[in-house]
């Protein structure tokens, strides 16, 4: 253990020069970090506080959108006037740890959130867009439904913060490089005729959306059953 110490406390004291030398030695080499302010290199915060987030609807939407304007903000005052941003975030739930009874023991959230720059002017031009995805999840709680409420709450806080963080890392790479986001090939989502439920309309027939492996999303407990609107 003395042996152990010792080691340990002499490869710090090696370390210690050499991580405080570091960033002067990536500045040599042209590195520098991303959201840097100096005068050789004006960075990005300015331009990110002056990026307008749209609108987003339903409740993770605002809770996405809130995220965002803390991220872009930063710790000063926003001025919005020269860019707008539109994002559309989403989660895909999946019930796992099936029991017999046909209950889930855990859910599987993927989020998923794609984003476009646009410029503010008389017709917007699009300037960049991209994709960003995060994973999380809960465990169930069915004989305490107050406690499941607020952990699905906080749920989707954290996919809501998570997925902000992506995007405005993305775009702040965008502000500096000036390159094309890689945008993501997921291909459109497919809907199935569910016939156990009632039409809602003489053109309206109910339908259940298929997983990423074709399967409808009711068979393999992918939706809720209780909602009123499984094409979400």
């Amino acid at each position: 253990m003395t042996d152990r110490s010792f080691l340990s406390r002499w490869l710090r004291r090696q370390a210690a020069p050499v991580m405080l030398a570091l960033p002067l030695l990536l500045g040599g080499c042209g590195f520098h970090a991303l959201y840097e302010d100096t005068k050789q290199h004006p960075g990005v915060s300015e331009k990110m506080k002056r990026v307008y987030i749209a609108s987003i609807p339903e409740r993770f939407g605002q809770m996405t959108r809130l995220a965002l304007q803390q991220e872009f903000a930063g710790a000063g005052p926003e001025d919005p006037d020269g860019y707008t941003l539109q994002v559309n975030p989403g989660m895909d739930i999946e019930s796992i740890d099936v029991h017999e009874d046909n209950t889930s023991g855990r859910m599987r959230v993927v989020g998923r959130a794609h984003w476009s720059l646009y410029t503010v002017e008389q017709t917007p031009r699009l300037l960049a867009q991209g994709d960003t995805t995060t994973m999380d999840g809960l465990n169930n709680t069915f004989e305490q439904y107050f406690a499941q409420s607020l952990n699905i709450e906080t749920l989707q806080a954290r996919v809501a913060k998570t997925l902000a963080e992506g995007v405005t890392q993305q775009v702040a790479t965008w502000f500096e490089t000036q390159t094309k986001a890689a945008v993501s090939n997921k291909p459109a989502a497919v809907f199935y005729p569910n016939t156990d439920l009632m039409p809602r309309s003489d053109t309206e027939q109910p339908v259940d959306r298929a997983g990423p492996d074709g399967v409808p999303a009711m068979a393999t407990g992918r939706l809720d059953p209780n909602d009123d609107d499984p094409t979400r």
